[in-house]
């Protein structure tokens, strides 16, 4: 079996695809459809498509972590992976102890440890009307994750573009999610994520913002792996499938 790594590596963020994203988002039609939209904004399908290479970017990075195991697409509604020992992207179905319920990147080997999946708002009116909306979203995400799996790992990503974000919702935005980003041991609220990260992009340049959330903020992307690794660790080390041939002898 793949054993696992000593660490897990940061998000690798395509920036063209980034700033491919930002001319889309710009325009005020779509390239893809012909069809005129908003400027500042994205239509609904781009809306859907958006984070696709976000997802990829963490599936990657659990893989590596993982042990270099295989990133798979994800059968519609099946409850299982096909191959019990990679990671699954896209609509990974999980039946939690809310609902059921889809996640966008989600390891399962013997029921869920990882689940992951990002949220965007993206533009204004999205910001304004849906932001606290969100909020309710990862807190059930969570519980529907946590009353079933205590020890599932529960990660998600909220991606804004940085024009579309007011002040003051930035700062309401930051205090909460970092309210929330706080699990750190099973017994805590069922409501709480593992980690959560918060990405701020420039549709102009396809840089993601470096000044917001701030560098002690917990909501750094970069300090993702280092909120998932060691839990990861604490919770499954010495497990199948991580166990080497000694431990099962």
């Amino acid at each position: 079996m793949p054993a696992l790594a000593n660490c897990m590596p940061k998000l690798e963020i395509d920036n063209d695809k980034l700033l491919s994203w930002g001319q889309k988002w710009l325009s005020d039609n779509n390239d893809e459809t012909g069809n005129t939209k908003y400027r500042n904004a994205f239509d609904r399908r781009q809306s859907v498509n958006f984070a696709g290479f976000l997802d990829r970017a963490f599936a990657d990075a659990i893989a590596t972590m993982l042990g270099n195991i295989a990133v798979e697409n994800a059968i519609f509604n099946s409850l299982i992976p096909t191959n019990r020992n990679c990671v699954e992207i896209g609509n990974v179905r999980i039946i939690g102890g809310v609902r059921p319920q889809n996640y966008d990147v989600v390891y399962r080997p013997d029921g869920p440890r990882i689940v992951f999946d990002s949220k965007t708002l993206n533009d204004t009116d999205s910001v304004r009307k849906n932001w606290q909306n969100m909020i309710n979203d990862l807190a059930t995400e969570a519980t529907t994750v946590h009353t079933r799996f205590p020890y599932a790992i529960v990660v998600f990503m909220v991606v804004i573009p940085k024009p579309a974000l007011l002040e003051k919702q930035q700062i309401d935005i930051i205090r909460t999610l970092e309210r929330l980003s706080t699990r750190k041991k099973v017994l805590d609220e069922n409501h709480l994520a593992e980690a959560i990260s918060l990405v701020i992009w420039n549709p102009e340049t396809g840089e993601i913002d470096n000044d917001i959330p701030s560098q002690d903020s917990i909501l750094r992307l970069e300090r993702m792996p280092d909120l998932i690794y060691p839990q990861y660790v604490d919770r499954y080390k010495g497990l199948p499938p991580h166990n080497n041939v000694e431990e099962e002898e």
